[in-house]
């Protein structure tokens, strides 16, 4: 079979760093290819690097064809989940699959929703005969968007921020983890030419302009009375952010994250326990 390559698709999924794909090639080189690469009829939807390296080094594979696929959204939503389902992603590209599933999922349900309109709108069915009616479509909101992430809204929150207002060089920072997803929020709130010159000065430069703007944001609000102000005039931490600071914050959203994580845990067990007591009474 002539294999396909669809740049859509190829280009859907965060490509891997030079140092990623390196240690994939010595893998693949010293165990071959393991895994079978899956199609959607004769293009490739998963695999695209190992296919990329069995090819240059003559190396054989194996393919199967994934045949519930009916459509393009059909193989992105399940290359969204494949690769969700992943622990080496990191939370930005778990926050950034989840917003495209979440985009995918509202334009069908818009769909079916546009298609039951128009079914009520024509000739009644017969008496007794259910009209046919959407399904639930989930991901309606930014909770059950983070869930499936397994991140918390606030991550989230602020992905989407950077999505829309950060430089191509700021999601660059941020994605090979230069800087926070919380930092990089903030200065994503900069003009472009100083979120360029940010990145440009590299990481002590990011956290630099985090705090600025973050200091700017506290001066504009009404003051309050230090807590825990000392008269020896020792510097005020609760006013003056810093990357301290930052780590606190990133703490508590690893704290949420892990709590949200308790709670998929929990259900999935409660339901393997509901499944296992259906089994053992049928």
């Amino acid at each position: 079979m002539q294999i396909k390559i669809n740049d859509v698709l190829r280009a859907y999924i965060e490509p891997l760093t030079e140092a990623e794909y390196m240690a994939l090639e010595r893998s693949v080189l010293a165990e071959g290819c393991r895994d079978a690469l899956v199609l959607w009829q004769d293009t490739l939807v998963d695999g695209h690097n190992r296919y990329q390296i069995c090819q240059e080094h003559g190396i054989p594979f194996k393919a199967v064809e994934n045949t519930s696929f009916r459509d393009l959204d059909d193989v992105k939503l399940w290359m969204i989940d494949n690769n969700l389902g992943r622990r080496s992603i990191s939370d930005y590209q778990r926050g950034v699959l989840a917003l495209r599933k979440k985009e995918i999922v509202r334009a069908r349900a818009l769909e079916l929703a546009a298609e039951a309109a128009a079914e009520d709108a024509a000739i009644a069915p017969p008496d007794g005969e259910a009209k046919p009616k959407p399904a639930a479509m989930p991901l309606t909101s930014r909770e059950d968007i983070a869930r499936a992430a397994r991140l918390s809204s606030a991550t989230i929150s602020q992905i989407e921020k950077i999505q829309k207002t950060a430089t191509p060089e700021l999601v660059e920072a941020v994605r090979s983890g230069t800087i926070s997803i919380n930092a990089a929020a903030t200065v994503a709130s900069l003009p472009e030419d100083a979120q360029i010159a940010a990145v440009a000065g590299g990481k002590k430069e990011l956290q630099k302009a985090a705090k600025e703007v973050r200091d700017l944001r506290t001066a504009g609000k009404p003051p309050k009375e230090a807590k825990g102000a000392r008269e020896d005039g020792e510097r005020d931490y609760n006013r003056n952010p810093t990357e301290a600071d930052e780590l606190r914050r990133e703490n508590a959203a690893l704290r949420e994250k892990n709590a949200a994580l308790l709670e998929e845990i929990t259900a999935l067990q409660r339901r393997i326990s509901e499944l296992a007591s259906s089994s053992s009474q049928g």
